[in-house]
C-alpha cells in the first residue's frame, strides 16, 4: 500500500516538474525568437532548476532530463547562431556563470562550452578541463551523474583526439584521455555513493536504481575505446591502470562487477591479450561478493573467439603465456575468496578448460593441468551433492569429449578419472552414459586391453555397485537403459590381433562379473557374442593357428563356460541355456565334439534343475531340438544320448499339446539332410506315431473336461510333418498312412462333438490344396501324391 502511495506521489512530482520545465521552455523559446539573450538565459536557468529535485527515482528523473536535454539543444543552436553574428563566445561563457543556482549554471556552462570548443577561440583541452572540474560542485548522486552524462554527451565529438579537428599538440591528446578518465572517476564515485544514501531497508531498491544508471558510467569507457589516441601503449601504461585503480578502490561489488565486465566488452581483444597480467592482477583484489567467475568466463570467451578468428594470432597467446597467467589468476582468486562456494570454483575451471580446448587443443598437458587443479580443490571433501556443482563437473568432463570426439584422448588424461571420483553415484552414472554415448556417436573403437581397463574404471558406476546401495531406489526403466548402453559398448571393443582381443574380453569379463545379479543378464550376452565372433575369426584362420598358440578356440570356450556358469548362478537359467546352445553351435563349427557335448550337457542340467515354468520349458526344449538338429560334429553314441534326452523331455511336458509339438519336432533329429548316416526312417515314424497318440489323448481329455472334442489343429500339424518326410523320401511314410490320417481329420472336423475352429479348417483346406497342386504338377513327386485322395 505504501509503495502504491509512493508511486502516485512520484507521478505527481514528475508531472509538476514537466509542467514547470515546459512553461519556462516556452518563455525561453519566445525570448530566443525575439533575440532577447538575457531573458533566454533567465528562463533556461529556471527551466533547468527543475532538475534540482531529489524526489524522483532515476527512471523518472531520466524522463525529466530528456525533456531538458531537447530544450538545451535548441539553446545550443541559438548560441552557435549568435557567435556567427559576431557575439563573443567568451562573453557568453562568462555571462552564463551568473546563473543563481549551481546546477542550472553548470548545464548552461556545458552548453556554451560545447559552442566555445567549436569556435576554436580557446583550446579544447582547457575548456574541457574547466568544465570537468566545475562539475564537482554537484555532489547529489543522481543530479551529478546526469550532469556529467550531459557533459560526456556534448563533448564526445569535440575531444582533442588524433585526427580530430580539435587536435592540438601531443599533450592535448593525453588531455583528452585525462578528461574522459576524470569524468569516469567522478561519475563512478557518485554512482557508488548512491548505495549509502537512505534507509538500510531500502538497500534492494537502491541497487535496482543503481542498475538503471550504470550505463551512464559505462559510456565513458566506451568513449575511451573509440579514441584513436588510445593505442596499445597508451592503454597499457595509462588507461587500464587508472581504470583498475578506480575499480579496486571503490570497494563496491556492484560497481566492480559491472566495470570489469565493461572493460572486457568495450576494449579490443588484442589489448586484453597484451595486458592480461595487469587485468588479471586486479581480480583477487575485488570484493568477495563480486561474481568473478562470470567476469573471468567472459574474458576467456572473448580471448577464445579471438584465437578462433584467425590462426595468425595463436603465436601471441604462446608468447604472452596466456594459459599460465589465466591458470595462476584463477588459483589466486579461489585462494583469496575463501567463502567462494565450490560451484563457483568449478565454474572457473570449466571456463579455463573451454579456453584451453579452443586455443591450445593440442596441449593435453594443459587440459590435464586444469583437471588436476579441480581435483586439488575437491580433495578432502565428501562426494559432491550440490546439484549445480555436479552439473558443472559434468560440463568439465564433457568438454574434452566434445572437443576431441574421442574417448581414447580423454583416457590419456591421468586426472580425468580422479575428477569423476568426486561425483555422487547418480551423477557418476550420468557421466558414464555421456562417455558411452560419445563412443557410439563417433563410432570410436577401443582397441587395447589397457584402454578398456581405463574405460571400464571410468564407467564403473554403471557396471557395479560403488557403495553397496540397494536397487530398490533405482528406476527400472533407467536401469535397463543404462545396462543396454553398457551392452552396446562391449560390441565397440575390437582388435584385429586375436591375442589382444582375448585380453580385451578377459578384461571386460573381470569387470562385468562384479556387476551383481541384476546386471549380468544385460552384460554377459554381449560379451559371449563378442567372444564367439573371435572364435569365428579363429575358425577361418584354422590353418594358421596351432594348439600351442596363445589364443585358440578351446581357450575361449573355457572362458565362455565359466562366464555362463556365473550367469546361471544368478539365477537366469533361460538366458544361460540359450548361451550354452550358442556356444555348442560354435564348437560344432570348430569341430570340437567334446566341447560341444559339454555345452549341451550344461544346457540339459539347467533344463532339469532350474527351468520350472511350463512355458519356459516349452521354449527351452524347442531351442534344444533346433540346435541339436543343426549339429554334425557328434558321433553316433553322443548323438543318440542327446536325442534320447531331448525326446524324453519332450514327452514329459506338462500340457498335451506342448508334448505333441515337441515330440513331432524331435522327428527331425533322425532325418538330417546334410549329413550321411542320419536317415532313420523308423525312428521318424515312431516319433510321428507317438505324437499322434498324444494328440488323440489331448482330444479325449478335451472331451472329458469340456463335454466335446477339442480342435483338430494338432492332427493337421502332424499331417504336414508326414507330408514333409513323405516328400523327402522316407520309405516308412507311405501314401496309405497319409490317407488314413486325412480321413481321420475329416471325420473329426465333421463330428458334432468337435468344437468349430475356423483357423483349423482353413489350415486343413490349405493342406488339401497343396496336395492337389502337387498332383496336378506331375513329375516324380506328383506320381507319389497320386494315390492320395482329397
Amino acid at each position: 500500500m505504501l509503495a502504491e502511495v509512493g508511486r502516485e506521489d512520484e507521478e505527481k512530482w514528475l508531472a509538476e516538474g514537466i509542467a514547470g520545465l515546459q512553461q519556462n521552455a516556452y518563455y525561453m523559446g519566445r525570448a530566443l525568437d525575439t533575440n532577447n539573450l538575457r531573458d533566454a538565459l533567465k528562463y533556461s536557468a529556471q527551466m533547468l532548476s527543475e532538475l534540482r529535485t531529489s524526489k524522483l527515482s532515476p527512471h523518472k528523473y531520466y524522463e525529466l532530463y530528456m525533456r531538458a536535454f531537447d530544450e538545451l539543444r535548441k539553446l545550443e543552436m541559438y548560441f552557435k547562431e549568435e557567435t556567427r553574428r559576431g557575439v563573443s563566445i567568451t562573453d557568453l561563457y562568462e555571462l552564463v556563470q551568473h546563473a543563481g543556482n549551481v546546477l542550472p549554471r553548470l548545464y548552461l556552462l556545458c552548453t556554451v562550452g560545447s559552442v566555445y570548443i567549436t569556435s576554436k577561440e580557446a583550446p579544447a583541452k582547457d575548456v574541457l578541463k574547466d568544465l570537468v572540474e566545475m562539475c564537482r560542485a554537484i555532489q547529489n548522486p543522481v543530479s551529478g551523474l546526469f550532469l556529467r552524462s550531459y557533459l560526456s554527451q556534448i563533448s564526445r565529438d569535440k575531444l582533442p583526439d588524433i585526427g580530430s579537428e580539435y587536435e592540438g599538440d601531443a599533450d592535448s591528446v593525453i588531455d583528452a584521455v585525462d578528461f574522459v578518465l576524470q569524468n569516469f572517476t567522478e561519475m563512478n564515485k557518485l554512482w557508488v555513493r548512491m548505495q549509502y544514501q537512505g534507509h538500510v531497508h531500502e538497500r534492494e531498491k537502491r541497487e535496482k536504481e543503481r542498475n538503471e544508471l550504470r550505463d551512464l558510467v559505462g559510456k565513458n569507457l566506451h568513449v575511451l575505446s573509440q579514441l584513436e589516441s588510445v593505442d596499445l601503449v597508451m592503454y597499457k601504461e595509462t588507461v587500464l591502470p587508472r581504470i583498475l585503480e578506480q575499480v579496486v578502490n571503490c570497494k563496491d561489488d556492484l560497481a566492480q562487477y559491472y566495470l570489469m565486465d565493461c572493460i572486457i566488452q568495450v576494449f579490443p581483444d588484442e589489448y586484453h591479450l597484451q595486458t592480461l597480467e595487469t587485468l588479471l592482477g586486479a581480480c583477487p583484489q575485488l570484493q568477495p561478493t563480486v561474481d568473478i567467475k562470470t567476469v573471468l568466463g567472459r574474458l576467456m570467451d572473448r580471448l577464445s573467439n579471438y584465437a578462433a578468428s584467425s590462426g595468425e594470432v595463436l603465436p601471441e597467446f604462446l608468447q604472452v603465456e596466456a594459459f599460465s597467467k589465466l591458470s595462476t589468476a584463477i588459483g589466486k582468486v579461489i585462494e583469496a575468496q575463501v567463502d567462494m562456494p565450490i560451484v563457483g570454483a568449478i565454474t572457473l575451471y570449466v571456463s579455463l578448460l573451454t579456453f584451453t580446448l579452443r586455443v591450445h587443443p593440442d596441449r593435453l598437458d594443459y587440459v590435464d593441468q586444469v583437471l588436476g587443479a579441480c581435483v586439488k580443490k575437491l580433495s578432502g571433501k565428501a562426494k559432491l551433492e550440490d546439484s549445480k556443482a555436479t552439473k558443472q563437473i559434468v560440463a568439465l568432463l564433457s568438454a574434452p569429449l566434445e572437443k576431441y570426439n574421442d574417448i581414447v584422448t580423454a583416457l590419456k588424461l591421468p586426472n580425468y578419472p580422479r575428477v569423476m571420483d568426486h561425483l555422487d553415484n547418480e551423477t557418476n552414472k550420468i557421466m558414464a552414459v555421456v562417455i558411452i554415448q560419445s563412443i557410439m556417436k563417433n563410432n570410436t573403437c577401443i582397441s587395447t586391453a589397457d584402454k578398456v581397463e581405463a574405460l571400464f574404471e571410468l564407467i564403473k558406476g554403471l557396471i557395479r555397485d560403488t557403495d553397496g546401495g540397494a536397487f530398490d531406489e533405482v528406476d527400472e526403466e533407467d536401469f535397463k537403459e543404462e545396462q543396454n548402453s553398457v551392452a552396446r559398448l562391449i560390441h565397440m571393443l575390437h582388435n584385429d590381433d586375436p591375442a589382444e582381443m582375448l585380453q580385451i574380453i578377459s578384461t571386460v569379463r573381470k569387470h562385468i562379473l562384479l556387476g551383481g545379479s541384476k546386471r549380468l543378464p544385460f552384460t554377459v550376452p554381449p560379451l559371449i557374442f563378442s567372444a564367439l565372433k573371435l572364435v569365428r575369426r579363429l575358425q577361418i584362420q584354422a590353418g594358421d593357428v596351432g594348439e600351442d598358440a596363445p589364443t585358440t578356440p578351446k581357450k575361449i570356450f573355457l572362458i565362455l563356460n565359466q562366464t555362463i556358469e556365473a550367469l546361471s548362478a544368478v539365477p537366469s537359467p533361460e538366458l544361460a541355456l540359450r548361451l550354452y546352445l550358442q556356444c555348442a553351435e560354435a564348437a560344432n563349427d570348430c569341430d570340437l565334439e567334446p566341447v560341444a557335448y559339454e555345452f549341451f550337457t550344461q544346457a540339459f542340467i539347467l533344463y532339469e534343475e532350474e527351468v520350472a515354468d511350463s512355458k519356459a520349458q516349452v521354449t527351452a526344449i524347442h531351442l534344444i531340438i533346433g540346435t541339436l538338429q543343426r549339429m554334425n560334429v557328434f558321433g553316433v553314441e553322443n548323438r543318440d544320448t542327446l536325442t534320447h534326452k531331448a525326446t524324453g523331455y519332450s514327452a514329459k511336458l506338462l500340457k498335451k499339446p506342448d508334448q505333441c509339438r515337441a515330440v513331432y519336432a524331435c522327428s527331425h533329429l533322425f532325418s538330417v539332410d546334410d549329413q550321411d548316416g542320419i536317415k532313420d526312417g523308423e525312428r521318424v515314424l515312431l516319433c510321428l506315431k507317438r505324437a499322434l497318440r498324444i494328440a488323440n489323448a489331448a482330444q479325449q481329455m478335451a472331451n472329458v473336461t469340456r463335454g466335446g472334442s477339442g480342435p483338430v489343429t494338432l492332427f493337421i500339424e502332424i499331417l504336414n510333418k508326414y507330408l514333409y518326410f513323405f516328400e523327402n523320401g522316407n520309405p516308412q511314410i507311405t501314401s496309405s498312412v497319409i490317407q488314413d490320417l486325412i480321413e481321420l481329420i475329416m471325420t473329426e472336423t465333421q463330428s458334432e462333438s468337435t468344437a468349430a475352429d475356423p483357423s483349423a479348417i482353413a489350415f486343413f483346406n490349405s493342406t488339401q490344396r497343396y496336395i492337389r497342386f502337387q498332383k496336378q504338377k506331375g513329375g516324380a513327386l506328383g506320381e507319389k501324391y497320386e494315390p492320395i485322395r482329397v
